[in-house]
């Protein structure tokens, strides 16, 4: 290759890294501007909790279904029609919601959205994982930075809109917009990677070919071991989030400011941590930082749960959002090491993982319901736990 193609091809995946870390940014920003509008929206539908339930539950299992087949596809030769196609849903699905003024609309806009969402976004993942296999983990907390980033920009973007005296409609339309845009810009670049290079004399796969190696991947030991670690370790990250405000104001006593002040504590030092992981990673290996982490959060996070000065709690709360801040990062970066020429089917299995360890916030409100927030509270110390045995 000539010095001007080899620049043309720097060039390309440089602003294809770009143009994925955006979508990142934007699929969590619409993820925190949809957080934070569901009073309004409950308001402005009249929808009952039932209805709100409904909407958090069944889009998501249709999507459970639906990815896991978009992830196989993906590597067998239509991860390019899969991403511009599912940036295309995500933007009609957020204009849908937009314009939605009953429950049925807005329930078909969440359906779309989804499924849309994981060839738009998780797709978007695979790819930029492809572009620089040996950096897998560099990679993922770029990745990881850009969705916080747009995490902490979601409610700030609804909050300005209320500002300006505009609704969450204008927000939700806004979004829609500059989707269009990102796949105008996606639409002219081709998705070349060493993979897809290495494999142009090689027979297309049929759809059973990629079931078949989705089910061998399953059948190796260190897919299952990153795969498991990830489910684990998310009991330290989402599920954590998803009880913080709770147990800050049933088990600790405070008001609902003090809980959202702690969230925000939890939000901001995660956010920074995933800034430092970047230039950490470049120097340190990713699973030494990982166990070191693991050591220090089940020292600290015992101490958070026992100690009762509100203050000091707030104190060991930031450490503990700084210091798991890489997890998912580098566990991921390590699955997708782990299954060379097969990002789509990695997708495939993180759904399915997910599907499964998408039961651990049910069951530990059952136990919450029977025993109480504060001993449920513990058994998020399974994943410090879970990741030392792993790792060891």
């Amino acid at each position: 290759m000539s010095l001007n193609g080899k620049n043309k091809t720097t060039r390309t995946v440089i602003l294809l890294t770009l143009i994925f870390l955006v979508i990142e940014v934007l699929d969590e920003l619409v993820d925190g501007v949809r957080g934070a509008t569901y009073p309004l929206i409950r308001n402005d539908l009249h929808l009952s909790y039932v209805q709100v339930g409904l909407l958090l539950t069944i889009p998501n299992t249709i999507s459970s279904l639906i990815e896991p087949i978009l992830g196989i596809w993906a590597d067998i030769g239509q991860r390019r029609q899969l991403i511009l196609g599912g940036g295309v849903g995500f933007a009609i699905a957020l204009l849908l919601i937009s314009v939605s003024d009953n429950f049925s609309w807005l329930l078909a806009a969440f359906v779309l959205f989804y499924p849309a969402s994981g060839a738009f976004v998780s797709l978007s993942q695979a790819t930029l994982m492809d572009m620089e296999p040996t950096r897998h983990e560099q990679n993922m907390a770029r990745w990881a930075l850009a969705g916080s980033i747009g995490n902490v920009l979601g409610p700030l973007a609804l909050a300005g809109a209320i500002a300006f005296h505009q609704s969450w409609r204008s927000v939700f339309l806004i979004l829609a917009v500059l989707t269009v845009l990102l796949v105008g810009m996606l639409w002219k670049y081709p998705f070349t990677t060493p993979t897809t290079s290495s494999q142009v004399d090689e027979p297309v796969l049929s759809f059973k070919d990629g079931v078949s190696n989705a089910i061998n991947a399953l059948k190796r030991r260190k897919v299952l071991r990153w795969l498991t670690l990830l489910q684990f370790c998310d009991l330290m990250l989402d599920v954590l989030r998803g009880f913080l405000a709770l147990y800050f104001v049933d088990v600790v006593g405070v008001n609902n400011t003090q809980a959202s002040f702690a969230l925000t504590i939890w939000l901001g030092f995660g956010l920074l941590g995933d800034f430092l992981l970047i230039p950490l990673l470049e120097r340190v290996r990713g699973l030494d930082y990982l166990r070191i982490s693991a050591i220090l959060i089940l020292c600290l996070y015992p101490a958070f749960l026992v100690v009762p000065n509100i203050n000091i709690k707030l104190v060991i709360l930031g450490f503990l959002g700084l210091l798991n801040s890489g997890w998912y990062s580098i566990l991921q970066g390590q699955l997708y090491t782990a299954m060379p020429g097969q990002s789509g089917t990695v997708m495939t299995l993180d759904n399915l993982a997910g599907f499964v360890g998408g039961l651990a916030p049910l069951a530990l409100g059952l136990v919450a319901q029977q025993y109480g927030l504060q001993p449920t509270m513990w058994m998020l110390l399974a994943a410090p736990i879970a990741l030392l045995i792993g790792l060891f």
